[in-house]
């Protein structure tokens, strides 16, 4: 019995140490690298906003970025109302006048990156949207697209977010799209101007361990709570305005790097939906307190519509660094199951290896760490830079 027990033990040991250790999820790259630019005045009008020295909100046509500064023209210099709604502004004025100034000489206006307001809308209520890259489906291991309200005011391109010491702080790239009116139909949709911007969407994924459901991740639990953190929406410098929202979209591409590392890389067309089937599959959510936040149930949107203030996610795609738990997470949740003293610890076998899995991933160093930065590109939608810190 000795014997055998020494056999178990060793052939255990083995099982455990050749076990896979992934640190992230892997992903497909484009082989071209990621260029920066302002979208031809054709294609779409770019928006930029940053609050003038005696406090006024000034909205430009961006022209020209490099990275660093942004060069537009003030809509005011044309024949644009003084207004801090940038969608009021450009309807307001019509567009071969718009097309006209970028030949003309209208003095233009050179500002940091760092002085852009968020180009996300000014509410703190938001629709998130999980698994609708397919690729990032099967990280997930989800069979659908699903949804949820995610709580917190959008920040600037160029900003921070805190690493919890206790927490698990995962990086996501996004599309955002905004609205000039409320949306409580498509025909809303089709009628309303549509912005694009990019943006960002943290998760902390230990409330999504304890609280979210892994057999049904649309039951309405963890994901409000994992994703609605200060400073977990940042937003790019731009809003761009299309002339054909989907054919932009599709083509947009979008990219993550980790300490320069590159994480993730796709585009608008790899989405399960288009923005308007989420905006069909968000209306047909409303009215529903099914949403767990802070211990409170909400519906995902108040109204039971958009609301102009308020951002619909198009979700992620792979690349990012939760992966699930490996073989020798299991063998080390059973022995400290079995060490705890089993079923007469108190606890359930989930129970201890939720605990086990989430100190497993925190002693690993493997999340977002204080001193990290996390940089997300776009192709036309600008670039957002993120620090991390303690």
């Amino acid at each position: 019995m000795a014997t055998a027990l020494a056999v178990i033990v060793v052939v255990v040991f083995i099982v455990w140490a050749t076990s896979p250790d992934p640190k992230v999820n892997q992903a497909s790259f484009e082989d071209v690298e990621m260029v920066v630019s302002v979208a031809p005045i054709d294609e779409a009008f770019t928006l930029a906003q940053f609050r003038s020295d005696s406090g006024e909100i000034i909205t430009l046509l961006v022209l020209r970025y490099d990275g660093v500064t942004v060069e537009g023209i003030d809509l005011t210099r044309l024949s644009a109302p003084r207004s801090e709604d940038p969608f009021q502004l450009l309807a307001a004025i019509e567009k071969g006048e718009l097309k006209a100034a970028v030949s003309n000489s209208v003095d233009r206006i050179s500002i940091p990156v760092e002085r852009l307001l968020p180009s996300g809308p000014a509410g703190s209520r938001h629709i998130g949207t999980g698994t609708n890259f397919p690729e990032h489906a099967k990280e997930a291991g989800s069979d659908q697209v699903f949804m949820f309200p995610k709580f917190g005011l959008a920040t600037p391109a160029r900003t921070s977010v805190r690493a919890s010491a206790d927490g698990l702080l995962d990086y996501e790239v996004e599309l955002c799209m905004r609205f000039d009116r409320p949306i409580a139909s498509l025909v809303d949709f089709d009628a309303a101007l549509k912005g694009l911007f990019l943006c960002a969407d943290f998760t902390e994924r230990t409330a999504l361990l304890e609280l979210a459901d892994p057999d049904d991740l649309d039951s309405g639990f963890g994901f409000s709570d994992a994703k609605s953190g200060p400073g977990f929406f940042p937003t790019g410098p731009f809003l761009v305005i299309p002339e054909d929202w989907a054919s932009f979209v599709s083509k947009t591409r979008m990219t993550t790097e980790h300490n320069g590392e590159a994480r993730q890389d796709a585009r608008g067309t790899e989405m399960t939906l288009n923005f308007r089937e989420l905006t069909e599959k968000a209306l047909h959510e409303m009215g529903n307190p099914r949403f767990a936040y802070k211990d409170e149930l909400y519906e995902l949107a108040p109204n039971e519509r958009v609301e102009a203030d308020m951002t619909l996610m198009s979700g992620t795609s792979e690349g990012v660094i939760f992966t699930p738990p490996a073989r020798h997470d299991y063998i080390e949740i059973v022995i400290a199951y079995a060490m705890a003293g089993g079923p007469l610890s108190g606890k359930s076998l989930k129970e201890t290896g939720i605990a086990e899995f989430i100190e497993n991933e925190r002693s690993s160093g493997h999340f977002l760490q204080p001193g990290d930065v996390v940089v997300y590109r776009s192709t036309t939608l600008g670039d957002i830079v993120v620090d991390v810190t303690e």
